[in-house]
């Protein structure tokens, strides 16, 4: 392959690195072993999978085309391999790619193997949709990659990303046992209230800051291309399925927090339990549900969740026709907490986390009646600057990462 077959590849990777900044970088950011060999890297789409590569390019090499990024999914990859690329980059002695959209690629596991096992001195960081299950995959790369999950922007993060707050990441027994200090430290510096109002409706996926006016239709457009195009590219679905999954959304949508009956959310479908499942796990993945149930959640036994949330509160005010401010609340809350906790459906109370901390969400008004002499209680309310005891704002479970 001459040097002028990677020119287009070339020259799109400079352009997009060219528009990168290195003034905010995501939470994942630091917590990565960029020395591992195969570095995975999985998310939603329009998370900051592809900025965090592009970072790390300019962090790592004051010239950049001693390395190379690609994405899969590029037109140039019609008609070149893969392992054509990377025969070329390992004799031009590039030692590290960088490759987007992995699961746009066809039997991109088989020629990751590969390329581990017949290239040591290269090492490869890659991002692919958060609907792919590694242990699913047709060969198994768990053994031999370093995996992290990318969610959208934080709250904290969303205030930095805004120049208006800059903080570290609290852990949740930090709020749990110092959230009046916490809390006090925060709002002596900004006004909280219309900061966490924007972010609840535009302030979770960072091209928001490309047209805040723009944003709900490019949210839209997000959905449809993780139904329509990466749904397809890894699991095998027809065009009826697909058409199946934007009714179920739309379904969904329409009756947030959705208690399902299945018996009759499947008729609605025309369809049965364990199509319906499938297509009702493989949206969670994607990260545009959040499914909560009595028990962790488990991709190789799919069972009836007890309540189906939208994925984050940004996609509640572009798909359902009213947002109700209580489901709101619960919606902003099972986003924050996913992330580093396991988050289940309790016998009462909203949400248990961790199988320890039981949680009632709601306005400033809320009480304990609900959740009164459970140990380990807590209410995170809404309209509320500090709270006190065991009242927590809202708010503040958005600096957990």
């Amino acid at each position: 392959m001459e040097p002028l077959d990677l020119q287009p590849l070339f020259d799109t990777y400079h352009r997009k690195i060219a528009k990168v900044s290195l003034r905010f970088k995501r939470y994942l950011y630091s917590q990565i072993n960029w020395k591992a060999r195969i570095i995975s890297i999985k998310g939603a789409r329009g998370v900051g999978k592809t900025t965090m590569l592009l970072q790390h390019i300019l962090d790592s090499y004051e010239n950049i085309d001693k390395t190379l990024y690609a994405s899969l999914d590029d037109l140039w990859f019609s008609t070149h391999s893969l392992m054509d690329l990377v025969d070329w980059a390992y004799r031009h002695g590039i030692s590290r790619l960088y490759l987007d959209e992995v699961h746009r690629y066809e039997g991109w596991s088989s020629l990751l193997k590969n390329i581990y096992d017949g290239y040591p001195d290269l090492s490869i960081v890659y991002t692919s949709s958060s609907l792919l299950v590694m242990d699913n995959a047709k060969v198994d790369m768990s053994r031999r990659q370093t995996t992290y999950t990318l969610y959208g922007l934080s709250f904290r993060e969303y205030l930095e990303m805004e120049d208006k707050y800059h903080s570290n990441a609290l852990s949740l027994e930090q709020i749990l046992l110092g959230h009046v200090k916490e809390a006090m430290k925060i709002v002596s510096k900004i006004k909280v209230a219309p900061l966490f109002e924007e972010y609840l409706e535009h302030g979770y996926y960072p091209f928001y800051q490309e047209s805040i006016e723009d944003f709900p239709m490019r949210l839209r457009e997000t959905v449809l291309v993780v139904i329509d195009s990466d749904l397809p590219a890894v699991e095998i679905v027809t065009f009826e399925t697909l058409q199946k999954v934007k009714k179920l959304l739309m379904i969904i949508s329409e009756h947030i927090p959705f208690e399902p009956n299945m018996s009759e959310l499947w008729r609605q479908l025309s369809t049965d339990n364990q199509l319906g499942l499938r297509m009702l796990y493989a949206i969670d993945k994607a990260q545009v549900l959040g499914l909560l149930k009595t028990k962790a959640k488990n991709y190789k036994s799919l069972t009836k969740p007890e309540k189906i949330f939208l994925g984050n509160t940004n996609l509640m005010h572009v798909l359902c026709p009213f947002v109700d401010k209580g489901n709101e609340r619960e919606t902003f809350f099972l986003s924050q907490l996913k992330v580093n906790h396991n988050i289940t459906y309790p016998q009462c109370g909203d949400f248990l986390v961790d199988g320890k901390y039981l949680f009632e969400i709601g306005g400033k008004s809320k009480t304990f009646d609900q959740i009164a002499d459970i140990p380990d209680s807590f209410l995170a309310v809404d309209d509320t600057e500090v709270g006190h005891g065991n009242r927590i704002p809202l708010w503040l479970f958005g600096f957990l990462y």
